[in-house]
C-alpha cells in the first residue's frame, strides 16, 4: 500500500514539481493551495505524511499545525523559505516534526520523508473527533453527537463556524478572521452575522448558553474555543 503525502503550498510550480517527483517514487500525492484547504484535505484524505509551507493564504502554516495537533499526530515536514531560527522554533513548538528550508536538495527531502514515514503513527485510522463537554464533534462525518441521544442538527453555516473554531483550539479568532473564513472576504465587517450564529451555536452546544464555557467571547476582539476550560 502506497504512502499518501499531502503537499500544502501556494507555489503552484513547486507543487507540480514535488507531485511529479513523489508520484514517480511510488507516493500517492494529494495537494492543497491554502491553509484551510490543507486542514480539510487531512480530514477527508487522511494522508500518512504532510509537506507544509508556512506562508499560505487563508490560514498560515502555524495555524494549520495548531489545528492538526488538536486531533492527530500525522508527521509534518515544514518546507519554508523562512531561514530565521525563530521561525523554525515556532514551527517545531507548534508540532512540526522536521523543517527544511527552500531551496532544498530533492535527495535530502526524500530521505527526510522516508525517515518520517518510518515513524508515522496510526491515529488517523480513527475518525478525528473533538470533545465539547459531553458532545463529540466528528470532523469527517461533519456532525455533533451527544453521549446519549441523537445528533445535534446544525445548519451549514453553523457547522462551518464551529469547524473553524474547534480546529484552532485555544487560539483567539478575531471577528474579521471568522467572518472571512465563514462568509467570505466581502463580509469582513458584518459582525451582526457572527453574533447571531455564535448565539445559535451556544444554544445548541453549551450547557449554559448565557455563560459559555467552550465557545468564549474575547471582549472587543473575537472568540476562542477552549476545549479544557478552567
Amino acid at each position: 500500500m502506497s504512502t499518501k503525502v499531502l503537499i500544502a503550498d501556494d507555489d503552484a510550480q513547486l507543487v507540480r514539481a514535488l507531485a511529479v517527483t513523489l508520484t514517480a517514487r511510488g507516493y500517492d500525492v494529494v495537494t492543497a493551495r491554502d491553509g484551510r484547504a490543507a486542514l480539510d484535505v487531512v480530514i477527508t484524505e487522511r494522508p500518512d505524511l504532510v509537506l507544509l509551507d508556512l506562508g499560505m493564504p487563508r490560514l498560515d502554516g502555524i495555524g494549520v499545525l495548531e489545528g492538526l495537533r488538536a486531533w492527530t499526530q500525522v508527521p509534518v515536514l515544514v518546507l519554508s523559505g523562512r531561514t530565521d531560527s525563530s521561525d523554525k522554533v515556532d514551527a517545531l513548538d507548534a508540532g512540526a516534526d522536521d523543517y527544511v528550508t527552500k531551496p532544498f536538495q530533492m535527495d535530502e527531502l526524500l530521505a527526510r520523508l522516508r525517515a518520517l514515514g518510518r515513524r508515522r503513527v496510526t491515529t488517523l485510522d480513527e475518525a478525528p473527533t473533538i470533545a465539547i463537554g459531553d458532545l463529540s464533534v466528528d470532523l469527517v462525518a461533519k456532525q455533533v453527537t451527544q453521549r446519549e441521544g441523537p445528533a445535534i442538527r446544525l445548519t451549514p453555516t453553523e457547522w462551518r463556524l464551529l469547524e473553524v473554531l474547534v480546529t484552532n483550539p485555544d487560539r483567539l479568532m478575531t471577528r474579521e478572521m471568522l467572518l472571512t473564513e465563514v462568509w467570505g472576504p466581502s463580509h469582513g465587517n458584518d459582525s451582526g452575522y457572527l453574533r447571531l450564529y455564535m448565539a445559535q451555536l451556544r444554544r445548541k452546544l453549551e450547557p449554559d448558553p448565557a455563560n459559555p464555557r467552550y465557545l468564549r467571547t474575547e471582549s472587543g476582539m473575537g472568540y476562542r474555543f477552549s476545549p479544557n476550560p478552567s
